[in-house]
């Protein structure tokens, strides 16, 4: 037993030993001077080298006059989106003074023997009427009435359940 604890003593004692050793803060700094050393990429370079391209390409998109391109399409017989919104918005106008009657569309449906929704609506008004009436039914007795016949007993069985929830 003895030799167990001075085995784990001594393992212990080299770990704490080794592990500071292991996880040394690295010099990324000196990582990098290296490998500038060693022609690699660098990337410092090449980072400014994009942000002064990137500068350039700012200052040209900024100086796009939109509108002399606009023209220029115009006059190589390209379409004229504001001449088409203008006429469709000419077209909406037509539309717009037209006006439906329904309620003649519905008398001349029902003048072709259409469905009168209206007549079917009194009819299913008049059946809930007859469920209200139907509500009254005692689901308790009904209930007493189907054990009575050996239906399923759904207390019964929900009891079993949780009973067996209980044990698991």
């Amino acid at each position: 037993m003895k030799r167990i604890a001075l085995a784990l003593t001594a393992l212990t004692a080299v770990t704490i030993a080794v592990a500071p050793a292991s996880h040394a803060a690295i010099d990324f700094d000196e990582l990098r001077r290296e490998n500038l050393e060693k022609d690699a990429v660098n990337f410092d370079e090449l980072r400014r080298e994009n942000l002064d391209k990137d500068a350039v390409e700012t200052i040209q998109v900024k100086a796009i006059d939109f509108d002399e391109l606009r023209r220029e399409n115009l006059d190589k017989d390209a379409v004229d989106f504001d001449e088409l919104r203008r006429e469709n918005l000419d077209k909406d106008a037509v539309y717009q003074v037209a006006a439906v009657d329904f309620d003649e569309l519905r008398r001349e449906n029902l003048d072709k023997d259409a469905v009168d929704f209206d007549e079917l609506r009194r009819e299913n008004l008049d059946k809930d009427a007859v469920y209200e009436v139907v509500a009254a039914i005692d689901f308790d007795e009904l209930r007493r009435e189907n054990l009575e016949k050996d239906a399923v007993d759904f207390d019964e069985l929900r009891r079993e359940n949780l009973e067996k929830d209980a044990i698991a």
